[in-house]
């Protein structure tokens, strides 16, 4: 054994969250449900090309007064 070795330290947080998973198996997968209903999208590739296509351009200076109205 090293002379520099320290002793295993976990903090309050890590044991709790260990103690949490030990308990409710079934945590993770549940995360990882909720994470793909809320961020894990797939864009419909189609609807942001017509999107895209009907956009209006923007003038430069956007509060310019139209001087011809």
């Amino acid at each position: 054994m090293s002379i520099f070795r320290r002793p295993d330290y976990q903090s309050d947080t890590t044991q709790f969250i260990d103690r949490l998973k030990a308990e409710k198996p079934e945590l993770e997968a549940e995360q990882r449900k909720g994470r793909e209903l809320l961020w894990d999208k797939h864009p419909d590739r189609s609807a942001w090309k017509s999107f895209r296509q009907a956009e209006v351009r923007q003038k430069p200076y956007v509060y310019q007064t139209d001087p011809s109205a």
